[in-house]
């Protein structure tokens, strides 16, 4: 059933973004100890922190909730202090500045690089293995959920649900191969130390101003052709993928726990032709469909919480309403039609 839900400007959509589920609620009542984001200024940081302050809030128990973050603009602390949480400046590349931060039971670890220049791929390696490897000596005790990505998969047939958890790890190019390398580092700590970790292995998170459907839109609405190379994507609602995570710190485990995250499989044709009836334009496509994508077999996640609640017809009839109404950017794109792992802004 399609929600009947209106966005006129960006607080009232990461209002929407932050609202607590019911089971998120009923968890903090459980759930021992203050909960770190470390890593809270990327796409993802702002609501989910918010929604976790909202879910402490409404469980009537006390945590502190911290937001890490280089927090080079001053301007995205304030937001986070306004909303209840305690930032702190932290390069997490300086291992001094790392030592400093006060040790947290529960920890949601959000850093890494993902685009660059040509030339620079050397930042993902140190960006995905050498700040992980400080955080998780620091926090040594602590349950981290580790934000990770389907990428660290090779690409599977489209009429195929995608590889599972136990699937073997085929990574193409050097970000996905990045990843692997942060998960590892995690993965070694707490085999040596019996940290409790879980793998979030995450693809592909969107709200209406990111992500494969709002690109797909943007495309439509602009009369750009929309490339059909890579047909098939996972998506899922950043709300869903933010309650989804705060809910997995009770699913820390030695060795790691690993769970794939995201919604169903959608065909980019599809959603092109469903945007071009929203917008009143006919879409414009470009190239084949090739028989392969990246792609999540989430049954475990389904086993553990249940599908993702909001529907993909939702998100596209906002994103829609979103994009005709001028409705504003991050500008930072997925390049989810990438086939060769070579992500580039």
């Amino acid at each position: 059933m399609t929600q009947s839900v209106s966005f006129h400007d960006e607080k009232e959509l990461e209002d929407f973004l932050s609202i607590p589920q019911e089971a998120t609620v009923e968890m903090m009542t459980r759930l021992d100890g203050d909960i770190m984001i470390l890593g809270i200024g990327g796409k993802m940081g702002p609501t989910l922190g918010a929604m976790i302050t909202k879910a402490v809030k409404q469980a009537g128990v006390k945590k502190n909730v911290y937001g890490v973050s280089r927090f080079s603009n001053r301007t995205l602390a304030t937001k986070l202090e306004q909303r209840g949480i305690t930032c702190i400046p932290c390069d997490l590349l300086n291992p001094d500045d790392v030592s400093k931060l006060p040790k947290v039971k529960n920890i949601i670890y959000m850093a890494g690089r993902k685009f660059g220049i040509k030339g620079t791929d050397y930042l993902y390696w140190a960006m995905n293995t050498m700040a992980p490897a400080h955080a998780a000596r620091h926090f040594i005790d602590s349950n981290i959920v580790v934000f990770s990505t389907g990428n660290v998969y090779a690409m599977w047939p489209t009429d195929s649900p995608g590889p599972s958890e136990t699937d073997s790890l085929l990574p193409l190019g050097e970000y996905a191969n990045s990843c692997i390398g942060r998960e590892r580092i995690f993965e070694y700590f707490s085999n040596e130390y019996g940290t409790r970790i879980l793998q979030y292995r995450l693809n592909y998170a969107i709200d209406l101003r990111y992500g494969v459907l709002y690109e797909i839109g943007r495309q439509v609405f602009a009369e750009i052709p929309v490339s059909l190379e890579t047909g098939y994507a996972n998506v899922i609602w950043q709300g869903d993928a933010n309650n989804i995570a705060a809910r997995c710190l009770e699913y820390c485990s030695s060795p790691p726990n690993i769970l794939n995250v995201t919604g169903e499989a959608v065909r980019v044709r599809d959603v092109a032709a469903r945007f071009g009836e929203l917008m009143g334009k006919e879409p414009r496509f470009a190239g084949k469909e090739a028989p392969t994508a990246f792609l999540s077999d989430t049954t475990k996640m389904n086993e553990l919480f249940g599908p993702p609640p909001t529907q993909l017809e939702d998100m596209i009839q906002w994103i829609a309403n979103w994009i005709k109404s001028g409705g504003s950017t991050l500008d930072k794109p997925t390049h989810f039609q990438t086939r060769d792992g070579q992500f580039r802004d």
